[in-house]
């Protein structure tokens, strides 16, 4: 049966003992790590979240507590009362190597089972198994350490902000949908017979009414939510650390961005950030890199080799021209390394971006390329000029009448190359901000312009004469920071004039009957004296991984979703009860029906 703490007080945590505590009576709480049996000697590695500490129970130990030890298995949970003493023999990789317990009271408050896993880090384990048994899972000492990192991130935050006079003010989760992007989650509504809230993708439109509300600073640590397929870098539910600010211009809200984030830098890691950071336009990141979240810490920059090819007959390059563009990457050295079956397989991965295939030229001892022989000479030789091309390179190009594929392709082939051949410098941070986006985007599925953003970014002020008769050349006052090749973060300077938001509306396609339906609250709301105003939001898991140096975002999470979007632990979503449905006026279909 299990023991209580009745009468017991914890002393400190496991992890904090030390030399200068010798002597001291100490309660310490936890979960045995492993039991060693040496016959008249037994020792329990305990462990918390802040480290291990051993017990130690010998001949002098009381006999009951000294059997009670004898039954302690890894996972069971101990309350022990002794004293501490230094080790005959020393752990000097334990911050706690130099001291023991010496136990004179035990109590098991809990017996486990035996755990599919080991309680150690870097357990291997399948994912699967991991994620079903998340709450051993997050025992593990990594994994503490990280949702205590995502802790200091969080409490970084409030720090800095209520600083610099922010305001922290929740905003709903329970809203109105209005769809324009990733799908909405539903609630419906028991009292309003068929109609439904929506979770928030994000508190867009209620930090914009705090504004107009005169809170000139505000900041939520804010939950968000999106139904959308998932990736490794994605959750279907997720926190924004969040500000907006009013009476000001691009450069106010960058300075407030950068500030936290060199704090955050400081406090976690002890990395100092020179700020300003540096700023690249949307247009040259694409150009030379491929990516709108560019990673700078290694080279290989695309060279767009369409003025060598503009008088081509090979079709391939051909077909491109005008309208689109030939560009390539130059893999520098290692001609060697690339099979002709891996340059292949490249080729097909590219494909998954949109591209038809992939050209190459590998100038390896024996000269090989799979277009070199349908150009004429000069133009073989200028697109190797134009590439800066030397013996042991290799050579990629892409060619599409379409330049957002070039980008895609190239840009994704960039970073995968170098990963596969170690050439990102991991020795610093690289952060940077891309600014000047693309107010729009052409969605070819919805056959319409889309916001690159939202629909409440400020577009740029020089381009508002084109955003009826040529949208696609309007820029957006909206900026994206960028570390390390991950879009941790972004913003833009809002739209507060009624009249301009009712024309980006229509540029969308909305008409004003459907604008005043899904957005009638904020355009009424500007009509009342809204204040010029922007801000900017950083995904708090997503700087949690680029942080850390993490792969999969689920590890910055407690309990998460797998990519169907379920949560294996708990078995949900999961069907409810027949009455539920009932009050929700609600019922069920079969895929068939």
């Amino acid at each position: 049966m299990a023991e209580f703490m009745t009468g017991l007080k914890r002393s400190c945590y496991c992890g904090e003992p030390r030399l200068s505590d010798v002597g001291k009576t100490l309660t310490l709480c936890g979960w045995v790590q492993r039991q060693r049996d040496l016959g008249q000697l037994i020792f329990i590695d305990l462990r918390d979240r802040s480290g291990i500490v051993q017990l130690a129970f010998d001949e002098s130990t009381d006999k009951e507590v000294f059997h009670k030890a004898f039954t302690c298995r890894s996972e069971y949970v101990l309350a022990a009362t002794g004293v501490l003493r230094e080790r005959t023999s020393k752990n000097a990789i334990l911050p706690t190597g130099d001291v023991e317990l010496e136990v004179k009271a035990l109590r098991i408050l809990a017996k486990s089972e035996t755990p599919p896993f080991a309680i150690e880090e870097n357990s291997n384990v399948s994912n699967e198994t991991r994620l079903r048994y998340r709450f051993l899972d997050l025992r593990r000492p990594d994994m503490q350490n990280i949702l205590m990192a995502r802790h200091r991130i969080t409490k970084c935050a409030h720090d800095y902000f209520d600083n610099n006079g922010f305001l922290e003010i929740e905003t709903p989760d329970l809203i109105k949908s209005t769809p324009e992007g990733a799908r909405d989650y539903l609630v419906p509504s028991r009292i309003f017979d068929g109609k439904f809230f929506a979770l928030p993708q994000s508190p867009q439109l209620y930090k914009q009414l705090l504004m107009i509300s005169g809170f000139d600073r505000y900041m939520q640590i804010a939950r968000c939510f999106r139904d959308e397929d998932l990736r490794a870098d994605r959750q279907p539910e997720f926190t924004q650390i969040d500000f907006e600010m009013s009476f000001v211009e691009q450069n106010d809200v960058m300075a407030i961005g950068e500030g936290f984030i060199q704090k955050v830098y400081k406090d976690l890691l002890n990395i100092d950030i020179p700020t300003p950071l540096r700023r690249m336009t949307w247009q040259e990141a694409m150009d030379r890199f491929g990516s709108d979240k560019p990673d700078l810490r290694f080279g290989m920059e695309l060279h767009d080799v369409s003025d060598c090819v503009k008088d081509t007959a090979f079709k391939v390059f051909h077909s491109a021209l005008p309208g689109g563009s030939v560009r390539g990457i130059n893999l520098k050295g290692h001609a060697k390394d690339l099979s002709r079956k891996e340059i292949d397989k490249l080729g097909d991965w590219v494909k998954s971006y949109g591209a038809k295939g992939l050209a190459w030229t590998r100038l390896a001892d024996k000269e090989t390329s799979s277009y070199e022989k349908f150009l004429a000479p000069e133009e073989a030789k200028a697109i190797r000029e134009a590439m800066d091309a030397e013996p042991g390179d290799v050579l990629f190009l892409v060619a599409s009448d379409d330049n957002t594929v070039v980008y895609a392709s190239l840009g994704a082939l960039r970073c995968e190359l170098a990963r596969r051949f170690n050439l990102i410098d991991k020795s610093k941070p690289c952060l940077l901000w891309v600014t000047d986006f693309p107010m729009f985007e052409y969605s070819k599925e919805e056959g319409r312009w889309m916001a690159m953003h939202h629909p409440f970014t400020m577009p740029n002020p020089e381009d508002l004469d084109r955003l009826e008769s040529d949208p696609g050349s309007v820029r957006s006052i909206a900026y994206d920071m960028v570390i390390n090749g991950y879009e941790a973060g972004g913003g833009s300077i809002r739209i507060h004039d009624t009249d301009l938001q009712q024309r980006m509306l229509q540029a969308l396609g909305f008409t004003p009957e459907e604008a005043q339906r899904r957005f009638g609250f904020l355009l009424n709301a500007l009509k009342y004296g809204a204040p010029p105003h922007g801000g900017m939001a950083w995904g708090l898991e997503r700087l949690v991984m680029v942080l850390l140096g993490i792969d999969d975002m689920r590890d910055t999470v407690a309990f998460p979703k797998v990519a169907s979007s379920a949560d294996l632990m708990s078995n949900a979503p999961d069907v409810v009860d027949p009455q539920q449905l009932a009050d929700l006026h609600i019922a069920t279909l079969s895929k068939k029906e």
